[in-house]
């Protein structure tokens, strides 16, 4: 799952089933595969077998901690989006509704990811629709400040390794610079806003949201903004008043659930390289940058782009380019493919459980 660092409004208007499944459908994956695998045969097209001889001597403990992490991750997720939802949602229905958003993050543009769809798909399980954009805006703000409060520690641990020196001209380095400290100061910023919002005063933030965005040549977003203004006064009605454990566990499945996933690529690089703990958290610091560049891109899931920079950022720890496009190939295989048929699975079933039944009132 990746959510957008800023939520969008959701994919589906009201009364739109049957437009929430045609983006959805199958056909829509047949572009992401054929991109990423496209990127992938590339990377291979002067690959000698040869040297993909260190794949023989693979160290299956860490490929079995990399399924482990993938598991935990996922175990996570459910737990998290059951417990924000205040227990509304049955296990299988938190299942069902992590499996399709991983699904609809795959299929849908990774500006937008699933979130997008997620107040739709949790809806649909019976939550009203205010208070399921609410528990949406809660999974977005934990992510955001997940985010805030780990970049200065990744900057601690890496320093100016943070960026692919050794891979990239000095010019497009100090292009990623800009564009990671300018990410960074947005979510910082919305961060502060949504807690405003949310904790304080949100009715003040909706009317700064429409007075922005009435701005000469800003005006066309400015229903926009007023939606996601009153999305805002919904969240804090329905959740200021939790008390600190609710936010407590929510703040910690979060902190479980993005560690996981960002400790993968090193559990799969650990596995044909042998590395020491410092090594370990150098590439989970990088892949904070790395995550930035797949936030902007504009194809299903990041396809194509995903495969692209992996080797720039993670092709000095892998060594032999060999060796880095197989890896390019295997994380992608966990981290997207997996998931695109495991929502294959689950999308069918989910539609004939919720589609056999009344909806419940938006």
């Amino acid at each position: 799952m990746l959510p957008s660092r800023f939520p969008s409004p959701p994919v589906v208007p009201e009364g739109g089933d049957a437009q929430f499944l045609r983006r959805l459908r199958p056909s829509r994956l047949v572009l992401p595969v054929l991109l990423g695998l496209a990127v992938v045969a590339f990377m291979f097209r002067h690959v000698p077998l040869a040297e993909l001889g260190p794949l023989l001597h693979a160290n299956w403990y860490w490929l079995a901690a990399t399924l482990l992490v993938l598991a935990a991750r996922d175990l996570g997720y459910v737990y998290r989006i059951r417990h924000i939802a205040e227990q509304e949602l049955t296990y299988r229905q938190a299942l069902d509704v992590i499996m399709i958003w991983e699904f609809a993050s795959c299929v849908l543009p990774s500006g937008q990811g699933g979130t997008g769809a997620a107040p739709f798909i949790l809806n649909k399980e019976g939550i009203p629709l205010g208070k399921a954009l609410a528990y949406v805006m809660v999974t977005a703000l934990l992510d955001n400040l997940y985010y805030v409060l780990m970049v200065p520690l990744v900057v601690a641990v890496a320093g100016a390794g943070l960026y692919p020196h050794e891979a990239l001209q000095t010019k497009f380095v100090a292009s990623l610079q800009v564009a990671f400290v300018v990410s960074y100061c947005l979510v910082t910023a919305y961060s502060g806003l949504m807690l405003y919002a949310i904790f304080v005063n949100p009715r003040s933030v909706r009317r700064l949201l429409v007075r922005l965005f009435s701005v000469r040549g800003l005006r066309r977003w400015r229903r926009a903004a007023y939606c996601h203004g009153q999305e805002l006064v919904l969240a804090s009605a329905q959740l200021c008043h939790n008390g600190w454990r609710y936010w407590w566990r929510a703040a910690v499945s979060t902190a479980f659930v993005w560690t996981a996933r960002y400790a993968i690529i090193g559990c799969l690089i650990a596995a044909f390289v042998p590395m020491h703990s410092g090594t370990f958290l150098f590439i989970f610091a990088r892949n904070i940058t790395y995550k930035v560049i797949l936030l902007v891109a504009i194809t299903p899931g990041g396809a194509g782009i995903a495969e692209g920079a992996f080797p720039t950022f993670f092709g000095k720890f892998i060594g032999s380019v060999a060796l880095t496009s197989f890896l390019v190939l295997l994380y992608r295989v966990v981290t997207y493919y997996l998931y695109l048929v495991l929502g294959s699975l689950f999308l069918p079933r989910w539609v004939a459980r919720i589609f056999g039944r009344p909806s419940s009132p938006e």
